[in-house]
């Protein structure tokens, strides 16, 4: 079995499920309150987004990309581990807490475990010239973008790309259905047995 998370990708590929695209530019949404006015609200809503840049990866599936049965791309954030960290250090300070490295490993192996649903854990490793450290990636922020749009950026920039191969493509998008399908019940079964 093939032990490499990655492959080297030509911009001319069409993109699919598992690959990886750095800075892309993207939309979301500002923070604070939409101050409704008199306006059409199809202008409130223009102005309630912002456009911003992040590392993602495609989560949509490569059969509805590769078969063309999707016109926008699911596409879901990634950090490298060390700007992760930081964050996660300074999380740990404003809760009064002391991000020692034991509780480090111990978030990490949480990751990677499956413990934390709404982020997954992606190896270091790739082609010598697009070598990555350990990535994660955060479920619980969704973007879409045309596919279209998605393609010809990359196309643009005449770069290649770090695509996730089988079985880690698979492995992650089982980690992004489990973060989906997660039911809580007001109450557990009774047990009458």
């Amino acid at each position: 079995m093939n032990e490499d998370w990655y492959e080297k990708v030509e911009s001319h590929v069409r993109i699919t499920q598992g690959d990886i695209i750095f800075d892309c530019p993207l939309i979301s949404w500002k923070d604070g309150p939409v101050k409704f006015t008199k306006d059409d609200e199809t202008q409130v809503l223009r102005t309630a987004t912002e456009i911003f840049r992040a590392d993602v990866i495609v989560m949509t599936q490569a059969c509805d990309l590769e078969n063309e049965k999707v016109r926008n791309v699911i596409l879901c954030p990634h950090t490298s581990l060390s700007a992760y960290r930081k964050d996660w250090e300074a999380a740990m300070k404003a809760q009064n807490h002391m991000p020692t490295t034991k509780a480090w490993k111990g978030h990490c192996d949480d990751i990677c475990d499956g413990f934390q649903f709404n982020l997954a854990m992606l190896d270091s490793g790739g082609p010598d010239q697009l070598k990555t450290e350990n990535r994660v990636v955060d479920f619980s922020e969704l973007f879409t973008l045309p596919r279209e749009f998605l393609e010809g950026l990359i196309r643009l920039r005449k770069i290649p790309r770090l695509r996730l191969l089988a079985p880690y493509r698979e492995h992650l998008s089982q980690a992004f259905a489990r973060f989906f399908m997660r039911v809580g019940l007001p109450s557990s079964v009774k047990k009458n047995w």
